[in-house]
């Protein structure tokens, strides 16, 4: 141990040592390409599901709140574990770095038995409280689809933890080959058990799900092994393993705040289905299909979040603020670039983006209004997401939480209920771009503060 503990590690070093540009495109690309192929294999999910039917569509589209949670208590932990490990190994603290690789793995070990029960528990009453006994087969499809995704989440833990554990010491090339390992698996597997090809059984919208399954799977042993080969500076220590509470608090102290900010991404879900239900079942799916594509433009920014959080946590812990500032920058600048592509196809051909998902004429007629309406939200996003990402890489994960409850439940939820009551349908959408404003407000007054409390007083340090 005392070895390990002495020795210093060479690959992680990149992090102090490479220049900015170079350092952020060496850890931010492949996550990025990963993400992409991620957000790539959701949407190809719901436009095989489409092709069954809108209702499939819809199905899908209200699982949505759950499978955000899913992922956000992967994701968030994964978030509370990347810093804390990080900046261990920024402070040549390898044994702590062990200790907290260990503490994680127990840790979501027993997040899955959590989702394990509530997919036995909670999925049928789910549905019922977002279509009632409206629709039937809404009901039936939707339950299939979320059950097993649930109920077979070992998957997705598995690949979340391995990955973030890869990106933490610099190895973000195998976190891009797990993915897409996954993300293929699925691609290929989606028309085969959905319609039955192959001499398979025709599956549905159930087919979907076993599909998304089956690459969390395959992601998470390519991870693993990974793991096991090239990521020799962080060593699990299960022998006579106990749970230490102050690291697990650590991680979570970063964590939690992480979940709760996407988890409410799942509350602010359910109740936009619930208010755009009142109007119809083709509103909901549109918002739904907003969703997946909002993902597909997103996602890319949320990858060049998972690279810079250990370059900015890193060299937090090795106390040089001029590489912290640089990356800050950089980020800024490729996250506006990113989604302006996103504003600039939202605006120009919706009606393009709505067809890929075999949008009927009443699909098109409330999607292309509202993806047009919607997109001007992606003018100010870009800002939102990457100071929050600072927040979290600086362990203020408090600071993101804070903005996003404001975004999603003091601002989006009740303007979003108001505009439908008095505005009607057309209206509802433009809760987003307000929303977003105040979002751009208190993440600038958080990110001051964090300057002049936390970054100002960090030595300069070199570049």
């Amino acid at each position: 141990m005392d070895n390990q503990q002495n020795s210093v590690p060479v690959q992680e070093n990149k992090m102090g040592t490479m220049s900015i540009g170079k350092l952020v495109f060496n850890m931010s690309l492949p996550m990025m390409v990963s993400m992409l192929v991620q957000a790539l294999y959701n949407i190809v999910d719901s436009i095989f599901v489409a092709k069954l039917s809108e209702n499939a569509l819809t199905a899908v589209s209200l699982a949505f709140p759950l499978q955000t949670l899913l992922i956000a208590v992967g994701t968030g932990t994964g978030v509370g574990m990347n810093a804390l490990l990080s900046k261990s190994l920024g402070e040549k603290n390898f044994k702590k770095a062990n200790k907290t690789a260990t503490n994680a793995a127990f840790i979501y070990a027993f997040s899955y038995i959590v989702f394990l029960i509530l997919g036995f528990t909670i999925v049928k009453p789910f549905y019922r409280s977002q279509v009632g006994s409206a629709d039937a087969e809404i009901m039936t499809m939707g339950v299939d689809y979320l059950s097993t995704v649930m109920i077979f989440s070992f998957g997705i833990f598995t690949q979340v933890f391995f990955e973030r554990l890869l990106t933490s010491t610099g190895r973000t090339i195998f976190s891009m080959t797990s993915q897409l390992s996954g993300a293929l698996t699925n691609i290929i597997l989606d028309p085969i058990l959905i319609f039955g090809m192959f001499g398979f059984p025709k599956m549905g919208v159930t087919g979907a799900a076993v599909a998304t399954v089956i690459g969390q799977c395959v992601a998470g042993i390519v991870a693993g092994t990974c793991n096991h080969k090239f990521n020799h500076e962080v060593k699990f220590e299960f022998k006579g393993f106990r749970p230490d509470l102050k690291i697990i608090g650590t991680i979570y102290a970063v964590g939690i705040p992480s979940i709760i900010m996407q988890s409410i991404g799942s509350i602010m879900t359910y109740c936009m289905n619930r208010i755009l239900i009142e109007f119809s079942s083709t509103a909901t799916a549109v918002f739904g299909v907003y969703f997946k594509l909002q993902s597909f433009f997103f996602m890319p920014v949320f990858g060049l979040n998972n690279g810079i959080t250990p370059i900015i946590a890193y060299n937090y812990g090795a106390r040089q603020r001029k590489r912290m500032t640089k990356t800050i920058k950089l980020s800024l600048f490729v996250a506006f670039c990113l989604t302006f592509i996103g504003f600039v196809l939202f605006e120009s051909i919706p009606q393009v983006l709505l067809g890929m998902f075999s949008a009927s004429d009443d699909l098109l007629k409330i999607g292309i209004p509202a993806l047009r309406t919607i997109g001007v939200h992606y003018l100010i996003a870009w800002y939102c997401i990457i100071v929050g990402t600072v927040f979290q890489a600086l362990g203020k994960a408090i600071f993101s939480m804070v903005v996003s409850i404001m975004r999603q439940l003091v601002v989006l939820i009740p303007a979003a209920y108001l505009l439908a009551k008095f505005g009607g349908l057309h209206m509802v959408w433009w809760s987003f771009p307000i929303a977003e404003i105040m979002s751009f407000i208190v993440s600038t007054a958080f990110l001051i503060r964090i300057w002049r409390t936390v970054i100002k007083d960090i030595p300069e340090g070199h570049e």
